[in-house]
């Protein structure tokens, strides 16, 4: 009866112990949910503060295939942007987030809506002393495998003509 008491006590325990490490991440990632969703209503709201969420050697990737950028390049690509009442809005529809085991690495993909309709990004954070910075990002317009052909012939005519090289 003692075992039986003592299984049933340690069994109780380690599920506690468990559920303590699963709240815990649940906790973490929580904060992470919203420093990306404060990160994108920084772009719809030109603060510049976007880009201090940003590492200083961070890369972005946007949707064209030019768009390869530094923090400070892409801060300057952007000027015009956050110039305005609004640079882009993107609202994660779903967002998965993944940890190293030490919890200072995180990366993440997210299906966004976007002013260019349904996007996906994904991107990977640095927990620092100062808090969370984006080290990659990468964007891209998610396209229908219904469309996808009728997207990659658009898209190759358009590079064939002189003035897209």
């Amino acid at each position: 009866m003692k075992k039986i008491l003592l299984g049933f006590y340690l069994s109780i325990v380690t599920l506690g112990v468990f559920a303590q490490v699963n709240d815990g991440d649940a906790a973490y990632k929580q904060e992470i949910q919203t420093f990306l969703d404060q990160w994108h209503d920084d772009a719809a709201n030109t603060r510049w503060s976007y880009f201090d969420k940003m590492a200083k050697n961070a890369v972005y990737i946007g949707t064209d295939k030019t768009e390869l950028w530094t923090r400070d390049a892409f801060r300057i690509w952007a000027k015009p942007f956050f110039d305005r009442r609004s640079a882009w809005t993107f609202k994660a529809i779903k967002r998965n987030i993944y940890l190293s085991e030490d919890k200072t690495f995180i990366w993440f993909d997210e299906l966004l809506n976007t002013q260019m309709g349904i996007c996906q990004a994904s991107g990977v954070l640095r927990k620092t002393e100062r808090g969370f910075e984006i080290e990659h990002y990468q964007l891209s317009i998610a396209v229908p495998n219904e469309v996808a052909n009728e997207v990659t012939k658009t898209i190759k005519d358009f590079e064939a003509k002189p003035a897209a090289k």
